[in-house]
């Protein structure tokens, strides 16, 4: 009968399913699946998993020194997208590097779909993770700590971190990702940290300090000057900045300035 074992949706909770699977059923029919995402099936037994620190850095050490820090990667990219089956994905990709001479070339077998479906999550969330480098916007509160909230689907705060602490070492800034109701935390001087389980007050977080109303007021004054009725591209618009992303960006949150921003040639 094959053994389902079900996890929580984070890199802890997978890769410590992902260890319990690979030690007792590696040569039997097994799988993953996460807590509340599940569609139970047919001649299936099924057990939890409970997190462990120390299963999941194991995990992680078997596949750098099996399949090599790429394909790593790639694993840890496609655990972050918002899809039922990736775990799943991942550990049957795991197990067909078992069956090829080099494992560490596993990403190139595609014609595999687990491995497919591990290719195409990753790629997914590297390209989100790429584009809110370059939309995230920031807002200085009055108590001088610099806010930005996003809503990605996948998760991907921990991809950013590095990006905005190289580029605001000496600030005290937060991310709050609003659809996984987390927290990319940086203080001055220091490492970031991701804090869970704390919501956001909107009342502290629409008090901006006089500085930065100011500053988004000649902002959307810019965006809305720059703007050339007679050459508008909407669809070229989008191509260039989703619509997804719009809902969070300075430039957006007033009507009068949407179709302010980047005007392009047809």
């Amino acid at each position: 009968m094959k053994q389902v074992y079900i996890c929580y949706d984070t890199i802890t909770g997978i890769f410590s399913a992902i260890h319990d699977a690979w030690k007792e059923n590696r040569n039997g029919e097994a799988g993953i699946a996460l807590r509340g995402q599940m569609t139970p099936q047919l001649f299936c037994e099924y057990r939890e998993t409970a997190e462990s620190e120390k299963k999941s850095i194991a995990v992680e050490r078997l596949i750098k020194q099996n399949l090599g820090y790429n394909t790593y990667w790639d694993i840890y990219h496609a655990l972050l997208a918002d899809d039922s089956e990736k775990a799943d994905a991942v550990y049957n990709t795991m197990l067909a590097a078992r069956t090829i001479p080099d494992s560490r070339k596993i990403m190139e077998h595609l014609s595999n779909p687990y491995v497919a479906k591990v290719f195409e999550l990753s790629r997914s969330v590297a390209n989100e993770a790429h584009l809110f480098t370059e939309f995230i916007r920031f807002r200085e509160l009055e108590n001088g700590v610099l806010l930005s909230e996003v809503t990605p689907k996948g998760q991907v705060l921990t991809c950013i971190a590095d990006h905005f602490t190289n580029r605001f070492p000496l600030e005290n800034w937060m991310v709050y990702d609003k659809t996984h109701k987390v927290f990319l935390v940086h203080q001055a001087g220091k490492n970031w940290v991701l804090v869970q389980g704390e919501e956001l007050n909107p009342e502290t977080a629409g008090r901006v300090s006089e500085a930065e109303g100011e500053f988004e007021r000649l902002w959307k004054g810019f965006c809305s000057s720059i703007s050339i009725k007679e050459r508008e591209n909407l669809a070229l618009q989008r191509s260039h900045l989703p619509m997804h992303f719009r809902q969070d960006m300075t430039e957006f949150s007033d009507s009068a300035v949407r179709s302010a921003h980047l005007q392009r040639r047809p």
